[in-house]
């Protein structure tokens, strides 16, 4: 069997699917790898010949990589790619997009044949949707779903042959949504932490993620070692996720993350006080064993007891940075202390600045009226 799905640049020699003497199929094949090496390959053991013929069908697949072969055909080898790179709940947002999203309407195309139009109907369909309630994918997750597709397509063109990207072509759906963000008013986040403190566990969570402006993921992850209470500190190494009923330890969302935090002195005494009462910790043991769902419920149920409006935990950070930007600190002395590149919270937060807006107008004002005294002086 040969020269089944390759094109003249197919990188084995020969290949074919043999019945063996215990009346098993086996799939024998010579070809070049990759780096230009010759190699053999046997694959034995296959009870039906339709099996062996499977297997021999993408074994040529991953060393022909021919674009004849279909979108779902082809995502094996983008997984393989790919998902080395990533993290895993990384890959795994990725992958539910991919086939809920992706394969009902790409799946069976070949990779060759999909075309501008294939993605613009696709598109339509996208916009188009409404859920039970009628509510449509909001803009955002329309240009996510948009930018995986093109991702892949464009990994096809720059490692498999792919002649153009179509997605490209199309151009892109939905926008990106800069809008502004939710927060709470330092007053509002003490009425809410007042109302929580019936339940320490979740009080003294909360406490970190609005005073520290630490990521959900890195307060789940904390321990015992990373609290340095003489010089007031909390180290951030790395972030918890829960993933298919596993605990998950990750590095932090970038190298940025990793940095040290200095604690506000009251806030320093609230952690020794709430280690404290944590009997046979372990340095290593998580400081606060629950996942985000216990956090999602103490946030509404404290949130409507409170009287504050409701926010998402997320929101707690941002409220942390519009805190220090109405302190007057400045944007690079922001992102150093919550992780982020000081560009980021310059875009990002610009809509939080409108008092310094007004501020540096009237110092220009000042400014301009003492050239002008001056002038009229001289």
């Amino acid at each position: 069997m040969k020269g089944g799905l390759c094109n003249a640049k197919a990188k084995y020699q020969t290949m074919g699917v043999y019945k063996d003497k215990n009346g098993t199929w086996y799939v024998w094949t010579r070809y070049t790898d990759w780096t230009g090496e010759h190699k053999k390959k046997c694959k034995r053991g296959f009870e039906l010949k339709r099996e062996a013929l499977e297997w021999e069908r993408r074994f040529l697949l991953e060393t022909c990589a021919d674009t004849n072969m279909t979108f779902e055909e082809y995502l094996h080898l983008y997984e393989r790619d790919i998902r080395p790179k990533l993290k895993e709940h990384t890959w795994l947002s990725k992958e539910y997009l991919i086939k809920q999203k992706l394969l009902p309407y790409f799946g069976h195309k070949k990779l060759c044949d999909i075309t501008t139009r294939d993605v613009m109907q696709w598109q339509n369909v996208m916009i188009g949707y409404r859920d039970e309630k009628g509510k449509p994918y909001s803009q955002t997750y329309l240009k996510t779903i948009h930018n995986q597709l093109s991702a892949m397509l464009n990994h096809a063109v720059k490692h498999y042959g792919l002649s153009k990207n179509p997605a490209a072509l199309a151009g892109s759906m939905g926008e990106k949504e800069s809008g502004e963000m939710d927060f709470w008013e330092k007053e509002e986040y003490l009425k809410f932490a007042e109302a929580i403190m019936d339940k320490p566990l979740a009080y003294y969570a909360f406490e970190m993620l609005y005073w520290c402006g630490i990521r959900v993921g890195e307060l789940l992850a904390l321990t015992l070692a990373d609290l340095d209470f003489k010089k007031g500190t909390v180290s951030i190494s790395k972030s918890y996720q829960r993933i298919k009923g596993r605990d998950v330890i990750t590095t932090p969302k970038t190298k940025k993350s990793n940095r040290t935090v200095k604690m506000p002195k009251f806030l320093c005494e609230e952690m020794r006080d709430y280690t404290s009462r944590l009997y046979d910790l372990e340095p290593d043991d998580r400081l606060f064993p629950f996942t985000r769902r216990f956090l999602d419920h103490e946030m509404k149920r404290g949130a409507e007891a409170a009287g504050v409006k409701k926010i998402r935990i997320h929101d707690l950070r941002h409220s942390h940075v519009s805190l220090l930007i109405d302190m007057g600190f400045s944007a690079v002395a922001i992102a150093n202390r919550v992780g982020h590149e000081s560009i980021d919270i310059t875009y990002r937060y610009a809509h939080m600045f409108p008092s310094k807006q007004t501020e540096m107008a009237d110092r220009l004002d000042a400014a301009k009226e003492a050239n002008t005294y001056v002038a009229e002086e001289s």
